[in-house]
């Protein structure tokens, strides 16, 4: 992945390092403020700071209840508010293009904020949109896996070293590469390493803090990873249905198992009628009895028309909702439920019941 945005963290390395450009914005904050709030710009990264954060720093998610944070547009004022606060924390990549905005002006423009890119170190581990899901090579990949774990307080210089050459070659330009990464509890784990060093680095006096909550949380995104693979070796089936776009390669690629939409990658695409009338196909074909779909686009209490739809003409009876996790919604929100949690109560359910595992 060739960024196009300067990030403070960069590649290998796995620290950060400050802003040193000269320079103000207009009418925003000191060059002495403090490193007590910062901003994460969507509802994963803001819960990951504010896990690994504690009380050191109190971290705001900008993107309201309620909305993804796909597509989602800030208010004018929002990189004054972050400029007045000691961190931002986001993805470089153009699926959050406000949020590359609003890191390039703090990194140009002031140098009291740092800036912290999720995605750093991660280039060779990035799929493109048009990755082709290999499900069956999740066994030798998990392999892999356990290796990162038994040296994950080392240091990630060796990490995913078959993962890596599994996807030598993949040069992504920043608009070829599907963002959804920390959809992936492994990756996920490596996302938290990167920030938790870019806060420990620009806060010293708190790094230990930072440091022990992330060793903690580590430690759930772990059993959340064993939760996925015990699901995945005791499904009856390799094949979901969503009624919606797939912003889940990389968990499909992860565990070894596939999704079928008719939409496709895109949340812009209409399936069209061949294209339901194959999934309809497919459901009835494997048996498959509950069709996964997407709760940010279901109204209240109801089932986004898609679903209706192939449940009127299939054999299926059941729809249960899978979240992106980009942003949350009210109920979720009032349950406290964050990353960990609706991944265990909203997903590891849903596919369950879609692949008929234990």
């Amino acid at each position: 992945m060739n960024l196009t945005r300067r990030a403070l963290v960069r590649a290998g390395a796995g620290a950060v390092t400050a802003g040193t450009i000269a320079g103000c914005l207009d009418d925003v904050g000191s060059a002495t403020a403090e490193f007590d709030t910062g901003h994460a710009a969507f509802f994963t990264l803001w819960d990951w700071t504010e896990q690994i954060s504690g009380d050191a720093i109190d971290f705001e998610n900008p993107v309201g209840t309620g909305e993804a944070g796909h597509g989602w547009s800030p208010s004018g004022d929002l990189t004054r508010e972050i400029a007045d606060g000691g961190a931002f924390v986001y993805l470089d990549t153009p699926e959050f293009s406000w949020a590359q905005d609003i890191a390039t002006t703090l990194e140009d423009d002031y140098d009291t904020v740092t800036v912290i890119d999720g995605l750093a170190g991660l280039d060779d581990r990035l799929l493109g949109w048009d990755h082709e899901v290999d499900a069956g090579g999740h066994e030798a990949d998990h392999d892999d896996h356990d290796e990162h774990n038994d040296s994950h307080d080392g240091g990630h210089d060796d990490d995913h070293d078959d993962h890596d050459e599994s996807h030598d070659g993949h040069d992504h330009d920043d608009s070829s590469v599907d963002p959804h990464a920390w959809l992936d509890p492994v990756l996920a784990q490596d996302m938290v390493d990167t920030i938790t060093t870019g806060l420990a680095d620009a806060d010293p006096d708190n790094a230990e803090t930072y440091e022990d909550n992330a060793a903690a949380y580590t430690d759930e995104l772990e059993s959340l990873d064993e939760t996925f693979e015990e699901l995945i070796a005791s499904a009856d089936r390799g094949t979901a249905v969503l009624a919606g776009h797939d912003s889940f390669t990389y968990l499909q690629e992860r565990y070894g198992f596939e999704i079928h939409t008719p939409v496709g990658v895109s949340p812009q695409e209409s399936p069209s009628s061949e294209a339901i009338s194959e999934t309809i196909a497919l459901i009835d074909e494997e048996g498959i009895d509950t069709v996964l779909y997407d709760p940010f686009e279901a109204p209240e209490g109801q089932y986004p028309q898609l679903v209706d739809t192939i449940l009127e003409g299939s054999d299926a009876t059941d729809a249960m909702p899978l979240t992106h996790l980009s942003g949350t919604l009210a109920k979720w929100d009032e349950q406290g439920w964050g990353y960990r949690e609706q991944m265990e109560e909203i997903n590891v359910p849903a596919f369950r019941e879609a692949l008929g595992a234990q």
